[in-house]
């Protein structure tokens, strides 16, 4: 029986195998990737600690006359870009593959069955010698047409060395693949990549042998925290993914004022993201550990419901191999922009942040004559990192729109038709120009397929001006 069970396990693991190679091409620019670098730019480390505080702004939008403006209503949605379901992901442990594997997959990186490689060997094109690629990026759209690629959340482990560790690079030797062995867990390097494309993070163990003295743990929160600030650019860790079903790190994190929310297996609540009305400060929010096939079985259960009754899934996950990266090319084209485009997969970091602007924050309308002027007023909590809302406007459609016009505290946005009115979508990040200007001279540098597609991803979160019109054109 045992003997006949192995054989099963096995087939099916050449199966889920069989079905990603379905799924993916050879990498098509590799031999470039690989030998066309004339120099590699520093990885785009973002100020986080010079990131914006509380949004103040004003939208003027100029409308035809054909407005009755006594129909005109605001309202940040549940769920941003008008998603109606919302899906997690936290990877644990601060894995190698949160990068390798998670992260690549959904950003349409080179993807290898047997190894692993860092941002280090990407950018100089030094890849493990089975890399395939699925040939494109896994997201949602904006609700406008822009991509909005998936993300998720990664648990960091700052105490613990390994994460300083470097990366070998050794182009053109193909004996030697230690390099890309598996590193003990996820280094720096990787993650400040990570972070650029939305990733978030949270605390999991801490480096103490007293895992059931609060104190203790609560002390070590301090020391990582220290680590994490230096490390990102002054970024602050806001999360806890319970790690083992210790309740004590649950009691410890709420006496730790960074710590806005945190994520656990058992005594945590379902998230309903269309019946919240509170801000979920030091909430629990639940989360499975499930197969892959698992995972859809739970989507097809939540999506029979009524949008208003559904339930966020959130999904806990440890190693992410082949078998998450075709659940996320499944996730992509069912729900995502290759399919019903329903889907908001973001951090729980992210969704907390959003909800907060729905919850705090007011949209105040003045209008005179034909011109429509929205006050937007968002107050962030502490160590905000994701400040971008989308905006309803009832009784307006774009097609009533002459003008649409932004303060300079935005600094990407977009708008279209939602329902019977307009969406608006706005971001204040305050160095968003210059991380978009990174990827397109990272373009320059190494003119592949990966790279264009990044550099073409971040200028198209530009609101329109000189500086986006500007880049777009050193992208031709």
């Amino acid at each position: 029986m045992v003997r006949h069970f192995r054989t099963l396990l096995v087939f099916v693991h050449i199966l889920l195998i069989a079905i990603l190679m379905v799924s993916c091409v050879k990498f098509p620019d590799r031999d470039r990737i690989r030998n066309g670098t004339e120099g590699i730019l520093p990885i785009y480390a973002y100020s986080y600690k010079d990131e914006v505080k509380d949004l103040v702004a004003e939208i003027v939008i100029q409308t035809d006359g054909r407005v009755n403006t006594n129909l005109i209503e605001t309202e940040i949605p549940p769920l941003k870009f008008n998603k109606s379901w919302l899906f997690m992901l936290t990877q644990d442990d601060c894995r190698h593959d949160a990068f390798s594997s998670t992260w690549a997959s959904i950003n349409g990186k080179p993807l290898s069955q047997k190894y692993f490689y860092d941002i280090s060997h990407l950018l100089a094109g030094d890849l493990p010698p089975d890399v395939i690629s699925i040939g494109k990026t896994f997201g949602s759209t904006d609700g406008t047409g822009n991509e909005v690629r998936f993300s998720f959340t990664t648990t960091v482990a700052p105490q613990w060395q390994w994460m300083d560790a470097k990366s070998e690079v050794k182009k053109h030797e193909a004996v030697n693949l230690y390099r890309f062995f598996m590193k003990t867990g996820l280094i720096w390097s990787n993650l400040v990549e990570m972070l650029n494309f939305g990733t978030s993070i949270a605390f999991h163990d801490v480096n103490t042998k007293s895992v059931n003295n609060p104190d203790s743990i609560l002390y070590h929160y301090n020391i990582a925290q220290s680590i994490i600030n230096n490390k990102l650019s002054g970024r602050v860790c806001k999360v806890l993914a319970e790690p083992n079903g210790n309740k004590t790190y649950i009691a410890a994190a709420n006496n730790y004022a960074p710590i806005r929310i945190m994520t656990a297996q058992a005594g945590a609540e379902t998230l309903y993201p269309y019946k919240v009305s509170s801000e979920l400060n030091r909430n629990i929010i639940g989360r499975g550990f499930y197969s892959p096939i698992q995972v859809k079985d739970e989507v097809e259960k939540v999506l029979a419901l009524p949008k208003f009754e559904r339930p966020a899934i959130h999904v806990g996950v440890h190693g992410s191999g082949i078998d998450w990266s075709n659940l996320l090319l499944w996730l992509n084209n069912s729900y995502g922009k290759d399919g019903a485009d329903n889907v908001w997969m973001t951090s729980l970091e992210e969704y907390f942040e959003y909800n907060n602007y729905r919850i705090r924050g007011t949209i105040g309308k003045v209008i005179t004559g034909n011109t429509i002027r929205l006050l937007i007023n968002l107050p962030m909590e502490p160590n905000s990192y994701y400040p971008s809302i989308t905006i309803n406007v009832k009784g307006l459609t774009k097609e009533n729109i002459t003008s649409l016009t932004s303060s300079a505290a935005i600094t990407g946005l977009s708008y279209g038709n939602y329902d019977t009115g307009l969406m608006i979508n706005i971001d204040f990040r305050k160095f968003l120009s210059q991380l978009a200007t990174h990827y397109v001279e990272r373009y320059e540098k190494n003119k592949n397929s990966h790279n264009l597609s990044d550099a073409k991803y971040f200028v198209a979160k530009l609101k329109e001006s000189e500086v986006k019109k500007t880049l777009q054109n050193r992208l031709k």
